[in-house]
C-alpha cells in the first residue's frame, strides 16, 4: 500500500487514534465511507472478527495477505473451502493463524450465501440495521460467528452504517455532507440483488 501524508493533510484536525501509518490513510480514505458491494461488505466482515483481541493496525498491515489467502474475499469461493484450505491458512504465517477464527471465515462465507439467497443481497439485508445489539443477534441466529456486539459495532462503523468520526473531524463533516447528496439507484450494489426479494425490514430482530 502507498501511504503518503502532505502539508495539507497533515493539518487537517482527525478522530484520535489515525495518528500514524497505516492507520491514517485508512481513517482518511475508508473508514465510515458506505459500503454496498457484497464483497467488500464480507471482507469488512471476516477482517473485524479476525482483529478480536489484536489491534485494527496489525490487521491492516496483514491485509493484502488475507485477501490472498482468502480469495481477494469472494464469499463464494470461500464458502467452498475445506479442510485442506483451512491447513493451508494454518501455516500461512503472513496471516492470523488462530483456527476458530479461520473456521468461522469459512462458516460466515456459507450464512453469508444465505442472507444473500434470501434478500438478494447482503447489503439489502445489512443495512436495515442501526442497532449493533440487534443485528449482533440476528447474524448469530443465521449462524454467523465472531459477531459479538463489538466487533459488530466495529463494522457497521467500518462500512458506514454508522458515521463515529468524533465530532471535530473532518471527515465527519464530509461524510455528513456526501449522506444529504441525491444518490443513484443501488440496484447493483451487490453482485446480484433481485427484485421479488424478502423485504428485510420485516424481518429486523425476528
Amino acid at each position: 500500500m502507498g501511504w503518503c501524508m502532505t502539508a495539507t493533510t497533515a493539518r487537517r484536525r482527525r478522530c484520535a487514534w489515525a495518528s500514524r501509518e497505516p492507520l491514517l490513510s485508512y481513517h482518511d480514505r475508508e473508514w465510515g465511507v458506505p459500503q454496498h458491494r457484497d464483497p467488500r461488505l464480507f471482507e469488512f466482515l471476516v477482517l473485524e472478527g479476525m482483529q478480536a483481541g489484536l489491534s485494527w493496525e496489525t490487521i491492516l498491515r496483514k491485509r493484502p495477505a488475507f485477501r490472498r489467502a482468502f480469495a481477494r474475499f469472494d464469499p463464494v469461493k470461500v464458502a467452498r473451502f475445506g479442510a485442506r484450505d483451512v491447513a493451508r491458512l494454518m501455516k500461512d504465517e503472513s496471516i492470523i493463524r488462530n483456527r476458530a477464527k479461520i473456521e468461522a471465515a469459512i462458516a460466515n462465507a456459507k450464512a453469508f450465501g444465505d442472507v444473500r439467497r434470501e434478500f438478494g443481497s447482503f447489503d439489502r439485508y445489512v443495512w436495515e440495521f442501526t442497532d449493533k445489539l440487534v443485528l449482533s443477534k440476528d447474524l448469530k441466529r443465521r449462524g454467523f460467528g465472531f459477531v459479538g456486539p463489538t466487533i459488530v459495532e466495529s463494522f457497521m462503523q467500518a462500512v458506514g452504517i454508522r458515521n463515529d468520526h468524533e465530532p471535530r473531524c473532518y471527515r465527519r463533516r464530509d461524510l455528513i455532507t456526501a449522506a444529504r447528496k441525491p444518490k443513484p439507484g443501488r440496484d447493483d450494489r451487490s453482485d446480484g440483488a433481485k427484485d421479488g426479494k424478502r423485504d428485510p425490514r420485516h424481518a429486523v430482530g425476528g
